[in-house]
């Protein structure tokens, strides 16, 4: 908005005498109505006749004086209100069915500790997300474990040694659904496969069971058979083992049953012992 004074030198410059605004302007003098009345002309006096008596006679008689105009009262001033200009309506968002409006879940997050026992290969859920250590209770368990299926109790890290961690990346674009973290650590265990084969794979944990075996909790105690990878044997956590102590006496009798696929000339039926 103008100032009052640089608009009435705006309108000076054009040569506009009276002006009304469309709406009432911020800080504008107030307006007046009665410069914008159109102006009322004067009727023309009829011409007299001139008689021949007036010539003859002499001057005419003096006409009567003009009666005055009346007056035409004043119509109240119309404001002029200019229709406000039509909002757009705002656009729709397209609709997307029910069925393809799937809630994003967050990545899944766990360790995974690759290792290997004789002929047997072990993919151990970390408990503490960190690589093991001599006296951590989970590998002293671990071992223990090993010297009863009559397997070196102390197993060998597989490549670098570094724990298989998801998600891989916090940030940036790279899918890192439960479905990719199944892809790359079914990868990893391949890619070990083609370099050394083994009789057996061990899945200690729900994240190993999950992500590995493609298999929940309650596959635990069993023997699986992994679509390209081989036989593998679900077992719990080793935190859960060292909690409920009953578990223990379970994965026993699994282990027995499995026992003949790691140790060579081992009897099959071994309940006698």
């Amino acid at each position: 908005m103008i100032s009052e004074t640089r608009r009435r030198a705006y309108l000076d410059a054009m040569q506009v005498a009276s002006w009304l605004p469309r709406t009432e302007l911020p800080f504008a003098a107030p307006s007046r109505p009665e410069l914008l009345q159109p102006l009322v002309e004067a009727e023309p006096e009829p011409a007299q006749p001139i008689t021949a008596a007036a010539t003859v006679e002499g001057p005419a008689e003096q006409a009567p004086a003009p009666t005055a105009l009346p007056v035409r009262p004043e119509k109240p001033q119309l404001r002029v209100v200019m229709p406000e200009p039509k909002k757009p309506e705002p656009v729709a968002a397209p609709e997307v069915p029910a069925e393809q409006q799937k809630p994003v879940e967050p990545p899944p997050r766990f360790a995974l500790q690759l290792l290997r026992a004789g002929n047997v290969l072990l993919l151990v859920e970390l408990p503490t997300g960190e690589s093991f250590q001599s006296r951590d209770p989970a590998y002293i368990l671990l071992k223990d474990l090993l010297r009863a299926a009559r397997l070196p109790d102390k197993p060998q890290q597989v490549g670098d040694g570094e724990p298989i961690r998801w998600p891989l990346l916090h940030r940036g674009s790279l899918d890192q659904s439960g479905d990719a973290a199944r892809d790359y650590v079914q990868g990893v265990l391949a890619g070990e496969l083609e370099q050394m084969g083994c009789a057996c794979l061990w899945l200690i944990g729900l994240p190993a069971l999950r992500f590995a075996g493609e298999v929940e909790a309650e596959a635990c105690y069993r023997e699986l058979n992994i679509e390209g990878i081989g036989p593998a044997l679900a077992m719990p956590g080793l935190e859960q083992l060292m909690e409920q102590p009953g578990s223990k006496a379970r994965l026993w009798q699994a282990m027995r049953r499995s026992m003949p696929r790691w140790v060579v000339g081992l009897n099959t039926d071994m309940n006698d012992r």
